[in-house]
């Protein structure tokens, strides 16, 4: 079954509904604001499915070494055109590259240090799994996932489904404050899911309280691969402030 089409971002931002062609589906001026919103919600929320399978496509045509990306794919897998797989390859060995000379770095003074990393629009993004499989092992580290809600009880219930996967969590536990109730948020010692709309940071005067688990005292890297640029460009920009102004003290290194 082929896998949701990328939306056009500028049709997004412009605060049309996506077309769906002449004499089809619902025109956007009969919906109401609130059915328009929702509509786009879920048009980019199933963008992370259409990534999961072209990872996928990149692993099984030997771009990508991913022991877990199938884990992630809903139904069957489908193979992509070269310059998907190649771009897919690009963007996450540049991604890769960084993430391990920030973990594994040893040339600072900060060295000993735990680092953190938080990844905004993460969905079902394997890098913690391949993190932690990696030999050598990492430091400890810890590492933090935001997401809408309906992607992170997705991911969930697939790493939960996994004893593979579950075992690659350094302390996770079966307790009942390990999930949320609702299967959407996931907290351990090292790693954490937190489902939220990244456009609520915008308007908040405290902390979400799934944040208490973000140490703000640590040398940070945040990641946001292709996340910020489905949001208007003063939503993106307060995105960013909020984490380099409002979460993180000055010294805290960003």
């Amino acid at each position: 079954m082929p896998a949701p089409r990328i939306p056009n971002l500028n049709t997004l931002r412009r605060g049309q509904g996506p077309s769906t062609g002449r004499g089809q589906g619902v025109s956007s001026s009969s919906r109401s604001e609130g059915e328009e919103k929702l509509a786009k919600d879920h048009i980019v929320q199933q963008t992370d499915q259409d990534a999961s399978v072209s990872r996928l496509s990149a692993v099984e045509l030997g771009y990508l070494n991913d022991p877990f990306a199938v884990r992630f794919v809903s139904g069957p897998g489908q193979r992509r055109f070269p310059i998907i797989n190649r771009g897919t390859y690009v963007r996450t060995k540049a991604i890769d590259n960084l993430v391990h000379r920030f973990v594994f770095s040893s040339s600072s003074s900060s060295s000993l240090t735990k680092k953190q990393i938080i990844s905004l629009g993460a969905g079902s993004d394997t890098r913690f799994f391949r993190l932690q499989s990696h030999s050598p092992p990492p430091p400890p580290f810890l590492y933090h996932e935001i997401d809408f809600p309906t992607n992170t009880a997705h991911k969930i219930t697939t790493i939960t489904s996994s004893l593979d996967l579950l075992n690659l969590i350094p302390g996770y536990s079966s307790e009942p404050d390990t999930i949320s109730a609702n299967g959407t948020a996931l907290s351990t010692p090292s790693y954490h899911i937190h489902p939220l709309d990244l456009r609520i940071l915008s308007s908040v005067t405290e902390p979400p309280e799934s944040f208490t688990s973000i140490d703000s005292t640590l040398p940070t890297l945040i990641i946001s691969e292709c996340c910020l640029i489905y949001l208007p460009p003063h939503l993106a920009d307060s995105t960013v402030t909020y984490f380099t102004r409002t979460l993180f003290p000055t010294p805290t290194p960003l």
